[in-house]
């Protein structure tokens, strides 16, 4: 049976895992991350790690699974805010 605060916790879940796509979409149709702090989203995927940790050690599938998307979709944000910070680099600054 489920009950009303694991109801809640998929709620909570949904919507903060969610809360990533709209900008997971802009910057992967516009290919522009250049208002996206670099800073905040590796603090960001810091506290998802973490909240995933918490998860496996309370053995709580809720928010091992919602952390975990969320950190999956942070990924592939960081993932594209890394590309064009690297193809916008200025030649000879790889170094």
């Amino acid at each position: 049976m489920i009950t009303f605060a694991t109801v809640i916790g998929f709620a909570a879940a949904l919507c903060t895992t969610s809360a990533n796509l709209p900008q997971l979409k802009k910057a992967w149709t516009t290919g522009q991350t250049d208002d996206l702090s670099l800073k905040t989203l590796l603090l960001f995927g810091c506290g998802l790690a973490l909240w995933v940790v918490y998860g496996v050690l309370q053995k709580d599938v809720v928010i091992i699974l919602a952390n975990g998307i969320s950190l999956a979709l942070l990924a592939a944000i960081l993932s594209l805010k890394l590309l064009q910070t690297r193809l916008n680099a200025p030649p000879g600054s790889e170094s």
